[in-house]
């Protein structure tokens, strides 16, 4: 991670208070956050995803990325500094070395997710319910990554 802040040397380093949201949700700000010194939490929905506290750790890159809303709400647990890029984009695309570090961590979270998921494809194989859509969800991620999945959670969040 540390090797993410030696790419944004020279770059202003922002103080923000606790309860400030970096990134909302769905929204589409074009920014990216690196952490330099705190912890910020990712949200989904109100579901902590994530927390934050390494130095070097990046937020907003999948909606760069992507070129699509934050998947995610990014805000400060408490007191911390970060590095702003107001365009992910345009500066992932002219530091490609960054850019390759991020494919690497997004590389090992998919690595995760997809052994995470296939684990839960094989304990729920014989499920009838919402749980046996396992294998819709691993093929989406492993094969068709442009394909919409609706997990249920959203429409019925009772998961019945």
């Amino acid at each position: 991670m540390r090797d993410i802040l030696d790419h944004c040397a020279g770059l202003p380093v922002t103080r923000v208070p606790g309860g400030t949201v970096l990134l909302p949700e769905g929204a589409r700000t074009g920014r990216a956050y690196v952490l330099v010194d705190g912890r910020i939490e990712v949200l989904r929905g109100d579901t902590q995803i994530a927390v934050c506290d390494e130095p070097g750790m990046v937020v907003g890159e999948m909606s760069a990325l992507l070129d699509a809303p934050h998947t995610a709400t990014a805000r400060a647990l408490d007191d911390a500094k970060v590095i702003a890029i107001e365009d992910a984009a345009g500066f992932l695309r002219e530091h490609p070395a960054m850019l390759w570090q991020i494919a690497g961590l997004l590389a090992r979270r998919l690595n995760a997710a997809t052994g995470y998921v296939a684990d839960l494809k094989r304990q729920f194989a014989d499920r009838e319910d919402h749980l046996a859509m396992m294998g819709e969800v691993l093929e989406a991620l492993l094969y068709e990554p442009d394909r919409a999945i609706d997990p249920g959670s959203l429409r019925d969040p009772n998961g019945t």
